[in-house]
Parts: structure tokens; sequence; C-alpha cells
């Protein structure tokens, strides 16, 4: 096995959004990504009440991050995605689906939470990946 498996198996819920089981080769590099908020290099808040606009942003920050260590969204194996109680889960979604569509699409654990560290923010996302060379 020379790449990652994404496995949806029979008798489990089917969803063209993740995948339930992510089986990663030996001798791959995993990348770890901690949680993005919607923050600009200079740690300001970009899109103030706006969760859609957040959900782009952290996931673009994501994409930063994943670069820097030599990955791209293809190489994520699992989604964390937080988003703060009383924001549209729909809207942040719909915002960043295009982006994040596959046909073997990764993990995604996505949870509500009383609140986010930064101040304001109402998404925060996380990855895990895998490079296999």
């Amino acid at each position: 096995m020379d790449t990652i498996t994404r496995l949806r198996p029979d008798g489990l819920v089917r969803s063209p959004a993740f995948s339930h089981v992510a089986v990663v080769p030996p001798g791959a590099t995993t990348i770890y990504v901690g949680g993005q908020d919607a923050v600009d290099a200079e740690g300001r808040l970009v899109g103030e009440g706006d969760v859609a606009a957040q959900a782009v942003r952290a996931l673009a920050n994501a994409k930063t991050a994943l670069a820097a260590a030599g990955a791209t969204l293809d190489d994520v194996v699992q989604w964390t995605v937080l988003i703060a109680a009383g924001a549209d889960l729909g809207a942040a979604y719909g915002a960043i689906a295009a982006e994040l569509a596959s046909d073997e699409p990764p993990l995604v654990t996505a949870a509500l939470v009383a609140g986010l560290g930064v101040p304001g923010a109402l998404v925060e996302i996380a990855a895990v990946a895998a490079v296999v060379r």
C-alpha cells in the first residue's frame, strides 16, 4: 500500500462529505495542524460576526499551515471543525464545501462549542494530514 486509503464501509451512513476510516501506509509523513481561527498574520480577527467569512479564512490559514509542511488539502486524513454555539453550521460548511469536495473525502469531526480561544471567533479548523512519498 503506497497511498492513503479512505473507507466508507457498508453498514455505516454513506456521505459525500466524509469517510469513516483512513489507513495511512507505513513510511508516510504525518502532519498535525493545530486549530486555525479566522485571523490575519497579525492575529486580528477577520469576518467578525460572519461565520461563512470566518470559515473561509480559517480554511485558508489551515492550507497555509499544510503548505509549510509540504502538504495540500488532498493529503488531509482528518479535519476537526469547531463552531461556536449559535453560529450557522450550514453557512460555515457551505462556504468551504467546494474546496473540501473529493471522491474520497477525509474523516471529519465537527462540534458545537461554547466558545473559542480568540474573542469573537466562530470557527476553528484543525487537521491531520499524511504525505506519502
